[in-house]
């Protein structure tokens, strides 16, 4: 498999991830203003067809994009989307300690900043500026996940936290090689899809803590 094939495959596969929280959600909310039993409905549907048929919400997306004769870049679009949608309680931790606190707002901030990028990615002084704020948030948000272990009890739950914890570290890692790529090449693409997968990684921490430790307050 070559590298653009690779390239496709990667960004297809976040923004499939992305796709929903991002894009479907925002559109769900603002539809249950008009009628909550409608919005439910059409949420329970698609949810189904997404788990039974992952990536299928992405399809009927890149459907609705092609059949308007627009031009998209989807893990772009979805970056800057990030920065306008309201937080979720899907993801918003009710334990009031200190590092699950912290660790809402930190996450905020993150996805926050990282949506900025498409906008400030070509102008190198901002850029570098936004860059050193990505690295402080993900530092803040480890310090958060370390102080949550020790709210965690059961072995098996120890255990879930620090793999998603080793996942949040492996993309941030890739985060900063695929910048350094991106200065000597000059490369959107790739940073695009790795502060995307970055978003995700956020998610799937704030899920796991709810999973793993909110019922235990």
């Amino acid at each position: 498999m070559n590298s653009e094939n690779s390239m496709y495959q990667e960004r297809s596969s976040i923004a499939a991830h992305l796709v929903v929280p991002i894009l479907i959600k925002p559109i769900l909310q603002k539809l249950e203003r008009e009628s909550v039993d409608c919005a439910h409905a059409i949420r329970s549907a698609l949810i189904r067809a997404e788990n039974s048929s992952p990536g299928i919400l992405l399809e009927l997306v890149n459907a609705m994009v092609k059949k308007a004769d627009i031009s998209v870049n989807i893990i772009e679009s979805l970056l800057r989307l990030q920065g306008t949608i309201p937080e979720f309680d899907d993801y918003f931790i009710r334990r009031r300690e200190e590092p699950f606190q912290e660790l809402n707002k930190k996450s905020v901030i993150l996805r926050k900043i990282l949506s900025r990028i498409p906008d400030e990615i070509n102008d190198r002084p901002i850029f570098l500026a936004t860059i050193k704020e990505i690295a402080s948030a993900i530092k803040k948000i480890m310090d958060c996940i370390n102080g949550i272990s020790s709210y965690t009890y059961e072995i098996s739950d120890k255990q879930v936290l620090d793999i998603r914890k080793r996942e949040f570290i492996k993309y941030s890692k890739r985060f900063s090689t695929t910048l350094k790529e991106f200065f000597k090449e000059g490369e959107c693409t790739s940073v695009y899809i790795s502060a995307a997968h970055l978003i995700h990684q956020t998610n799937l921490l704030h899920i796991t803590v709810k999973d793993k430790c909110d019922h235990l307050h």
